[in-house]
């Protein structure tokens, strides 16, 4: 098996998948004394110095015959010297053990990638909305339950579009979810009644604080996004989604056909998802949505090119221009 890896794209669930079955190999590989037991290590790239990240690498456990170590966010390996001291460190790996790079985006310093052999390189696409639709209809399947389309729709506008948060969240549903449904398909009723209360921040309850035009609660929302290591440009993503579903309602207002069968073409099922909509509405126009669409844009480049420790005060002074492009339409 390889020894490095660099596993790219939006797709988090996929991407797991594929974390997990390198981690089953290496623990089969092992013994079964504990001395045999896999050894994990995390980091986050721009918290710690490359150069410790890569004497870690290089020094053996006294305590397994195999090691893990994952390197999060590696788009921000941006110095050429993290960046040369991590290559030359792929080029001549230790000894029992595996070096996993992930992120979120297509790409990452081409030095880096150049180095990592073809098949370590994975990119993992976000998948299309029909196959989206297929994946949840077959996960409610396999749990004893079925769902309805509009079921399925509004969970793609409740929960970011990813196959590691669709599980998290439907897993959860499908505890809230009174057996007996089991008789019956899902609907969006049910869906909303349970997961609009009890899913985690994401950037829908971003984008959601932000259509009610509250500001300190926008940016507590943003805070805790980014306390549980949600990456930037994930965030930027999922609200320039929401954006683009905003200048869609809002030229359905100017055409006079804001009905149940024009709100579900564009995506909007749910009670919850229409009120997020008609609220937000009242702050943004056709203009003030493209001003921040491309403030999203704007950003997004900042933040690639600014340190890990300008990343709060950028993702603040965003959301705070957001907040003001709204209060200026």
């Amino acid at each position: 098996m390889e020894a490095n890896f660099l596993f790219l794209g939006p797709e988090l669930g996929e991407k797991q998948d594929a974390v997990d079955e390198i981690r089953a190999k290496l623990k089969g590989a092992g013994a079964s004394t504990a001395a045999g037991a896999l050894e994990e290590t995390a980091f986050y790239a721009g918290e710690t110095p490359m150069q410790d990240i890569v004497s870690v690498l290089r020094n053996g456990s006294l305590f397994s015959d195999a090691r893990l170590v994952f390197i999060r966010n590696a788009e921000n390996i941006k110095k050429k010297e993290e960046i040369d001291a991590l290559a030359a460190y792929i080029v001549d790996p230790a000894d029992n053990t595996t070096l996993i790079l992930l992120s979120n985006e297509n790409s990452i310093a081409k030095p880096i990638e150049n180095v990592i052999p073809p098949n370590g390189k994975r990119i993992f696409w976000e998948m299309f909305e029909n196959r989206k639709h297929e994946w949840l209809a077959n996960f409610f399947r396999r749990e004893g339950f079925s769902i309805t389309r509009e079921g399925v729709d509004t969970i793609l506008e409740l929960v970011e579009n990813n196959t590691e948060s669709l599980r998290r969240e439907c897993s959860r549903l499908c505890q809230f979810i009174d057996s007996s449904s089991k008789e019956k398909n899902i609907a969006s009723e049910d869906v909303e009644k349970w997961l609009s209360h009890t899913r985690e921040e994401s950037t829908f309850t971003l984008f959601s604080r932000i259509a009610q035009a509250d500001l300190a609660k926008s940016l507590e929302s943003l805070h805790t996004l980014l306390l549980a290591k949600e990456a930037p440009p994930a965030i930027f993503a999922g609200l320039t989604w929401c954006f683009q579903k905003l200048r869609d309602y809002l030229f359905l207002m100017e055409e006079h056909a804001v009905n149940d069968a024009e709100l579900r073409k564009i995506g909007l099922a749910s009670p919850k998802a229409r009120k997020d909509y008609e609220q937000a509405a009242r702050f943004y126009d056709t203009w003030s949505v493209d001003a921040c669409l491309s403030l999203t844009a704007e950003y997004n480049v900042l933040l690639r090119s600014a340190g890990q420790g300008l990343e709060n005060l950028l993702m603040d002074r965003y959301v705070y221009k957001l907040w003001e492009a709204g209060r200026r339409s």
